[in-house]
């Protein structure tokens, strides 16, 4: 599933059209829209002019001079991809943007898992979603990450996921933080000593920034990653890469999460 690495890379492509005006809107699969349709997605975005492309955790906006912004949730295995015009449409593009000069800005979403909405600016729609704050915004303290996990009476995994606690990390990234700051995904995140939780969020912003810097994404580019990063090795039969031992496997509502059982002690 893309995560906040993935969105971020995202944004990136987005970025390239900003200030370009769209002049015809594809709904391939209306299916995709959530609360709207496509006949009103056309009716808004045709003609306008993308003023500027923005992230909140997994969703991305680009938002319209005059007509609020497009929300894109990218579901488990959606992308975002910049079409050159000489090009084919590519597979599963669900919605497109017919842009000014021949591109196409196209939402890709092979499983139909995801959505693109109109909303009337970022900050209303992370309200309405009771999102939590962002993994990588600024504002995100220490003190404000170990108030928000002492309020939590549950595993660390769970709440590191959950969006309305955190937004932007899923089942890939947190396996990861968790490894980079030696703490067991099952342990209780109300109860973790003042120096675990410092090392958590230390590593929650290191891992986060890393990835977006090397643009690895939860799946793809997974190379791009440091030989030290347990991804690299995320896999049946992976090995630690500090330690050497065999990754241990747990199912945790329903997701598989991969940790090493001597570095990550119970």
């Amino acid at each position: 599933m893309p995560e906040l690495p993935d969105v971020e890379s995202f944004k990136r492509t987005a970025a390239k059209c900003v200030g370009r005006t769209v002049h015809r809107v594809s709904v391939g699969d209306p299916r995709m829209l959530k609360g709207t349709t496509a006949t009103t997605v056309q009716r808004r975005l045709t003609g306008g002019r993308v003023s500027s492309v923005s992230r909140y955790g997994k969703h991305l906006f680009l938002n319209f001079a005059r007509a609020g912004a497009v929300e894109m949730h990218f579901g488990m295995n959606g992308s975002l991809r910049l079409v050159k015009e000489k090009e084919a449409d590519p597979a599963y593009a669900r919605f497109m943007l017919f842009l000014d000069r021949g591109d196409r800005l196209a939402y890709l979403n092979p499983r139909r898992i995801g959505d693109v909405m109109l909303v009337t600016d970022v900050a209303s729609f992370v309200a309405e979603s009771q999102l939590g704050p962002d993994a990588l915004d600024r504002r995100l303290t220490l003190d404000a990450f170990r108030q928000l996990l002492a309020e939590r009476k549950r595993d660390v995994k769970s709440v590191l996921m959950d969006q309305s606690c955190l937004a932007g990390i899923g089942n890939i990234y947190s396996d990861e933080i968790l490894f980079q700051a030696r703490i067991h995904p099952a342990a209780r995140a109300d109860t973790l000593p003042p120096d675990h939780v410092h090392r958590l969020f230390k590593s929650m912003k290191h891992v986060l920034k890393t990835a977006v810097a090397r643009r690895a994404g939860s799946e793809d580019a997974m190379e791009r990653l440091p030989r030290g990063f347990l991804l690299r090795e995320r896999h049946r039969g992976g090995h630690c890469p500090r330690c050497g031992t065999v990754l241990a496997t747990v199912k945790r509502a329903g997701r598989t999460s991969y940790n090493c059982p001597r570095c990550q002690k119970a």
